[in-house]
């Protein structure tokens, strides 16, 4: 195996560890995109090229011959070993290969953590990794070669393919594996003399010879890429849906979870005049989503002529691979909780002096009172201008773009009525007061905000971040307030209507103000322990942003139905928020669902800030930034559901928020606000 020094430690990797790391591709923050089965060949036969290593099987032209079959403490290893010792016939590598394929992506998704753990990849929202540079690498045998991981392993290789070293078992299984995976042509310059050498290596080792065969030969291969025995989507009937009662209460994830529950993961609505639509729902959809999906889904199709309504082309929503790790990379201390944190003082400010405008015996709109609190703080902080008396334009005019090119509920003239074309002139005014701010001088002194990194990345690589697309960066920061603020209204009625948790939060927030306004660093999990689950409950049981839309760039089977190229797909991700297998009495509020050993939260099954590459970039600062208000809120105000005996509804295009009639009462406040 290959050491890592770390202090005085040293741990081994595995051959399935050496393979993961080759296919990284460290510009893209991805993977090398193996085909199916040849990647399950290759991860199935790193298993058991590694068993041979450490003497537990051997293998020769007949068949596999089991040594030991005494557990070795890896829990990539030890349910591969059993299996094999549970086989009464000898069989040959092949066959092994072929049978245990279907365990391959749980060897890979335990040899992402391992090396995650050691330090060695770095994993990122989204689904992204990266190399750390920190680590020093020793390989056995060669202990002067220093290194990262990624190096080490291609030195080795290095010496076998181009300088005819005589290679080890375990370099020649390398080589195999990366020969089978046809990654090798990406990470070195392989010419014709080269390939002969890579092939004649490739037959030392009789498991590398194995993998070969597998996927050349092995007639299970075509219908493991794609099945023959798929199933038909199943359709539901339009009706069915319509009369949904979780539909009439608009309830987008409650009415998925239904349709999901009868009619399984993989489902149809087809509307009139118009084709199927394609929804996913379900724990193990999900999975395939986060883990996979980026293979097969993209999201450029759909976004393209909502992006265009902005002038843009190419902005981070609509952008995939390599070009939406840049920009996400790039992006991702401006959304970060630590920028949030460095201007909390700042923060404190803006909350106290909107909140002075609200008058005891006062009732608000609960959406509107939410948004323009959330504005205060995200106008300033990330685009430094205030924008509140544009504030509502340019979310109508969001709101209506989204309705007529996203969900297309909508014709497109209605983009065009003359309201539209007044809040529309609102962009260019924005983009006027940022222009106006922005300069050298101006910007001396202050915290680094969204506008700023925007314009560095357009002066580095105007091709890359062009002027075009800072119409529609700018305006999507200040959606934010949207989304932001729609969940803040939730948080504010699941306190407000519930007066026991409502005391708990309040006790909370006055212990943590107690002494003045506290540090960023108070807002630990133990300080603020009610409030962070009352959060979390919202965001399972109202989810903002309840589904994604993608469009199947290469087809694909999921949980035995096939997606067909070109199709357009729902993956309603918070469909499982209301699944009883996942959270038991689903529609009861309950904050107890985080706290061990219930932690129902810990699975696919919870999806509130989306799947995969396209995860919300800026959900550690929404935490913080929800969490601050709640608790300040909490410390200032009493406030109450208005009218009393209201009962929730949502209106969820097109995202989630409460019904227009829910109000929120200042009934009192607690003490005196201090500007």
């Amino acid at each position: 195996m290959t050491s890592v020094t770390d202090g005085p430690a040293t741990q081994l990797l595995s051959l399935p560890e050496e393979l993961i790391l080759m296919l990284l591709n460290q510009e893209t923050g991805y993977f090398h995109q193996v085909p199916g089965w040849d990647l399950n060949c290759a991860v199935i036969g790193a298993v058991l090229a590694e068993l041979s290593l450490i003497h537990r099987i051997d293998t020769d032209m007949e068949s596999l011959i089991l040594l030991d079959q005494a557990e070795v403490g890896n829990p990539i290893l030890d349910p591969v070993l059993k299996e094999i010792a549970e086989e009464p016939a000898r069989r040959n590598a092949q066959y092994w290969i072929e049978r245990l394929a279907s365990r391959a992506e749980s060897v890979i998704d335990l040899s992402l953590d391992r090396l995650v753990d050691l330090n060695i990849l770095q994993h990122h929202d989204g689904e992204f990794w990266t190399l750390s540079q920190n680590m020093a690498w020793r390989g056995t045998g060669s202990a002067n070669s220093e290194g990262t991981a990624v190096e080490f392993v291609e030195s080795r290789i290095t010496n076998v393919i181009f300088n005819n070293e005589i290679p080890s078992p375990r370099d020649a299984v390398i080589v195999s594996l990366l020969n089978t995976c046809d990654v090798l042509r990406f990470i070195f310059q392989v010419d014709e003399e080269q390939e002969e050498r890579i092939q004649a290596v490739c037959r030392l080792e009789l498991i590398g010879r194995a993998i070969g065969e597998a996927v050349a030969h092995n007639l299970a291969g075509p219908l493991l890429r794609r099945s023959a025995l798929t199933r038909r989507i199943p359709t539901v009937s339009l009706r069915k849906t319509l009369f949904n009662s979780n539909l009439r209460q608009g309830n987008v994830p409650a009415l998925f979870a239904d349709l999901a529950h009868e009619y399984g993961p993989v489902f149809q609505i087809r509307p009139p005049f118009s084709k199927p639509l394609i929804f996913l729902a379900g724990t193990e959809t999900n999975h395939w989503v986060h883990r996979r999906g980026r293979m097969y889904l993209r999201a450029r199709d759909y976004f393209v002529d909502f992006e265009n309504v902005y002038g843009a082309s190419g902005v981070l929503p609509s952008l995939d691979g390599a070009d939406h790790f840049r920009l996400r990379k790039s992006l991702s201390a401006a959304y970060s909780r630590n920028r949030l944190a460095g201007q909390m003082d700042e923060v404190y400010g803006y909350v106290r002096k909107h909140m002075a405008q609200w008058k005891v015996g006062d009732a608000y709109p609960a959406t509107g009172m939410s948004r323009k609190l959330i504005n205060a703080q995200i106008s300033p902080l990330m685009v430094g201008v205030e924008t509140q008396d544009i504030i509502d334009d340019l979310l109508k005019f969001k709101e209506r773009a989204l309705s007529v090119h996203i969900i297309k509920i909508m014709p497109k003239f209605m983009l065009k009525t003359p309201g539209m074309k007044r809040r529309a002139k609102f962009i260019q005014l924005l983009i006027e007061r940022v222009q106006s701010v922005h300069t050298p001088a101006q910007r001396a002194g202050q915290h680094r905000n969204l506008v700023d990194d925007y314009l560095s990345l357009h002066a580095s690589d105007p091709q890359f971040i062009p002027e075009s697309n800072l119409r529609f960066a700018f305006t999507a920061a200040l959606v934010a307030s949207a989304y932001l603020g729609d969940a803040l209204s939730f948080a504010l009625y699941a306190m407000a209507s519930q007066p026991e948790l409502c005391a708990r939060i309040q006790a909370e927030a006055d212990a943590l103000f107690a002494g003045g306004d506290p540090d960023p660093n108070d807002f630990t999990p133990s300080n603020i322990d009610v409030t962070h689950r009352l959060l979390m409950e919202c965001h399972r049981i109202y989810p903002i942003v309840p589904m994604s839309i993608r469009n199947v760039m290469n087809s694909c089977v999921v949980e035995d139905c096939e997606l067909p190229l070109g199709s357009k797909v729902f993956i309603a991700q918070t469909a499982t928020h209301y699944m009883e297998e996942v959270f038991p009495d689903p529609f009861k509020f309950d904050i107890d669902r985080y706290l061990p050993p219930r932690n129902e939260h810990l699975s696919p099954g919870y999806a509130p800030y989306g799947l995969g590459t396209h995860t919300c970039l800026g959900s550690r600062w929404m935490e913080l930034q929800l969490a601050v208000n709640v608790l300040m809120v909490a410390h200032y105000f009493d406030l109450q559901v208005s009218p009393a005996n209201f009962k929730l509804r949502f209106n969820p295009l097109p995202s989630m928020k409460p019904s227009s009639k829910l109000k929120f009462r200042v009934a009192g406040r607690r003490r005196e606000l201090t500007v």
